[in-house]
């Protein structure tokens, strides 16, 4: 018995030193950002495939590709009824097409197959706005937020590839307070790992929606993130794996702030401790773990520049003084970014 005890320990402990592997903080010698000028729209809302393929959808109902790394583009210009011009917030794709969704009244949810544009989902409303969509992993899965219409967020799912979309009644919903709404500011305040999807609020109060069955029930808790007022809240969050992820965000009106507008979980959102609390990165819209760094490389982009993190967001680097809305990575050293008129290409060395 004690023979086997001890073998046990033995096997545990060699199991233990190949799961538990250490993060070592690699060496970054640069941070190169190349800046490809896009006159005359506003872009918040990117689709980075790889190092040389950029979708994004912009402010003027554009739907915009690069297939050489920035060099040539291919601009689709959508308007609906011959008059209304959408503006794009958000944009995603599943394995079979790619998704643009449109913030105000009518919201106008496009999918995109090859060249052909089909109009899969409309609402119209004086209230409605929405702010972000993402599609699961399967590909049939998606889901868009928006901004209430009633006391509950805005929450339309589809479950067929994008072809149809349903809004959720707020008998299915958390109720919202009053003034409590989302940021349209980066396509990133949804957040998906496998099932489970995790949402960030703002105004009113700053708390995080979470759902583990693909958006049909949900769950709602609190942050530490600064709240009570229209533009304080949480603008981005992202999740390495299903337990660990982080918020950001802060007040676009004062955008030098950086009290209580980071913060990280540990429990798959639950609970929420503040980090870099008084010290930069101050207000940022979008926030992203590097691939292959096991949670501990972010980078946080917003206008007041792009800021980096090499332990898990309790420390921060600024690295650039370019103010940008989005970032998104395809790999461990290569992201797209976007910004007011312009795309950047992010690349360390």
């Amino acid at each position: 018995m004690k023979r086997f005890v001890i073998l046990f320990l033995v096997i545990f402990s060699l199991f233990s030193c190949k799961t538990e592997k250490q993060y070592t903080p690699r060496t970054i010698n640069s941070v190169t950002i190349t800046k490809i000028k896009q006159d005359s729209t506003s872009i918040r809302a990117i689709l980075a495939i790889n190092a040389n393929t950029l979708t994004y959808a912009g402010s003027i109902g554009d739907i915009t590709t690069t297939i050489d790394g920035g060099k040539t583009w291919s601009t689709q210009k959508l308007k609906y009824n011959d008059s209304i011009i959408p503006h794009f917030r958000s944009i995603t794709q599943n394995n079979n097409a790619i998704f643009a969704l449109s913030v105000a009244n009518p919201a106008l949810l496009y999918k995109k197959n090859q060249e052909e544009l089909q109009l899969v989902y409309i609402e119209k409303n004086e209230k409605v706005f929405y702010d972000c969509m993402k599609f699961f992993a399967d590909g049939k899965h998606g889901i868009a937020v928006g901004d209430p219409t009633e006391d509950c967020p805005s929450v339309i799912l589809t479950s067929d590839g994008g072809n149809t979309w349903t809004k959720l009644p707020c008998s299915q919903l958390p109720t919202f307070e009053e003034g409590e709404a989302f940021f349209a500011a980066s396509n990133t305040n949804i957040a998906i790992v496998n099932n489970t999807v995790w949402i960030g609020s703002g105004g009113a109060k700053a708390r995080i929606l979470k759902s583990t069955d693909f958006g049909s029930t949900w769950e709602i808790f609190d942050t530490p993130i600064v709240q009570g007022d229209g533009p304080q809240g949480i603008y981005s969050i992202d999740f390495y794996d299903e337990n660990h992820g982080i918020a950001v965000g802060g007040n676009y009106s004062k955008p030098e702030d950086n009290n209580a507008n980071k913060a990280i979980t540990t429990d798959g959102g639950k609970t929420w401790t503040l980090v870099a609390n008084n010290t930069n990165p101050n207000y940022k819209s979008c926030v992203q773990y590097v691939p292959n760094t096991n949670g501990k490389e972010i980078f946080a982009v917003g206008k007041t520049g792009v800021s980096f993190s090499n332990d898990g967001g309790h420390t921060w680097k600024d690295v650039s003084k370019d103010g940008y809305y989005a970032i998104q990575f395809v790999d461990s050293n290569t992201a797209w970014l976007s910004g007011h008129e312009k795309i950047g290409k992010l690349i360390l060395n």
